[in-house]
């Protein structure tokens, strides 16, 4: 009996070691198939992040890689080079949109943003003068000489709506100016055949500025007529439509100057005035549906003592009108939209030099106003650029959000 179980216990043992001498060889076996997916052993011209799967033995992607992408031929390190490219490309419109002067900019441009800026007023165009007013008119060739002085000494352009907004973008170191055109006078524009099409007459200040505009774009094309739609307007060719849509459609504004050019001051009942006001803009719309007239002109630049509310905003036969800015006539510069004198609803004008110059005229100012009293650009329109001296005439309320740097 004890030789039955002491030959049951080798028999066993036997067994187990049997059984661990198969483990061992397995054991054996799978590490060397193992060892050849160790990614310390990376093959020559492989990602690291590449995989064989060992089942299907077709290439995976390596999660904890994003870049890599199946099929792509490219290494992620390429993809990182495209994709900071990018990143580059859209820090530098970024950049480009917030731009600060540096410290030898700042000393070279003397940014002024707070200075004065001249909205000039224009009336009569002609080619040589020969009789009538001398004040208010300009000939052709003083206009394209005008023109050329103003940009030689660092003017430009811009609409007097962008003046209203304060939002104001020239180059760093230039002026800002405003063109205003009463009346809608022929001589201001008026169009002309050419080659089966309407065009502007060169001989026009509208003309006059498209050919300048080709030589010098960076001047601007700008500027607010002020017209009477119960009157003539822009005589010439074409209808009066095809004249405003000319206009209207190369960024040139329309301005309000009453129906019939009539002077507030005499004018007694609310309703007269809205008459003019809503007259005109309801006249408006029926020439170019949906065009808002929003800034006007005091005609002989005679303000309403009593009814200024009215001259504001009214209503007429349904139309209703409100005008965020009115012109006075001229004779002096207007402050920077964001001072604390600026007051849209009186913004005074410059007048233009005339055949016979006048004291306070535009040719009096160029020769008198000083470059450290206008608005001198900073060339960022989202930034309002002050020397330290001019901060305390800033009204912050008027920044809309742009930031205010003062140096």
């Amino acid at each position: 009996m004890k030789i039955k179980v002491k030959n049951k216990f080798r028999a066993f043992v036997s067994i187990i070691v049997v059984c661990l001498l198969i483990y061992s060889v397995y054991a054996l076996v799978v590490r060397k198939g193992t060892d050849k997916d160790n990614p310390d052993t990376v093959p020559e011209n492989s990602s690291a992040g590449d995989q064989l799967n060992p089942e299907s033995g077709e290439d995976t992607k390596d999660d904890s890689n994003p870049s890599n992408e199946t099929g792509s031929g490219e290494s992620s390190e390429n993809k990182a080079d495209d994709s900071n490219n990018d990143s580059n490309d859209q820090e530098k419109d970024n950049e480009s949109a917030n731009v600060r002067l540096t410290e030898e900019e700042l000393a070279k441009y003397k940014p002024n943003e707070a200075g004065k800026i001249m909205v000039v007023m224009f009336h009569n165009f002609i080619d040589t003068y020969k009789s009538g007013d001398k004040e208010y008119t300009t000939t052709f060739n003083d206009f394209r000489n005008l023109l050329q002085e103003l940009y030689d000494r660092g003017y430009r352009l811009i609409s007097l709506s962008d003046y209203i907004n304060n939002n104001i973008n020239v180059e760093a170191g230039c002026v800002p100016m405003v063109f205003t055109f009463d009346d809608g006078t022929a001589g201001q524009f008026n169009l002309v055949e050419e080659n089966g099409k309407l065009v502007a007459n060169r001989q026009s200040a509208v003309g006059v500025m498209e050919e300048f505009n080709k030589t010098h774009p960076d001047f601007g094309l700008k500027g607010t007529f002020f017209v009477n739609l119960g009157l003539k307007t822009f005589d010439g060719e074409g209808t009066l439509e095809e004249r405003l849509k000319y206009l209207i459609d190369r960024g040139f504004e329309i301005g309000n100057h009453t129906l019939e050019h009539v002077k507030l001051s005499e004018i007694t009942s609310a309703e007269k005035i809205q008459q003019q006001i809503g007259g005109n803009q309801k006249k408006m719309s029926e020439l170019v549906p949906g065009y808002i007239m929003d800034t006007f002109s005091l005609p002989y630049g005679l303000p309403s003592e009593n009814l200024v509310n009215y001259v504001i905003e009214g209503e007429f036969e349904g139309i209703k009108y409100k005008n965020r800015a009115i012109m006075e006539v001229g004779w002096d510069p207007n402050p920077s939209p964001v001072n604390k004198k600026f007051n849209p609803l009186s913004i005074h004008r410059v007048r233009a030099s005339g055949i016979e110059p006048v004291q306070a005229d535009l040719a009096w100012w160029l020769s008198n106003l000083k470059r450290e009293n206008e608005y001198v650009s900073d060339g960022n329109p989202n930034t309002v650029t002050v020397p330290k001296d001019k901060e305390e005439e800033i009204d912050k309320d008027k920044l809309n959000g742009k930031e205010l740097i003062v140096y």
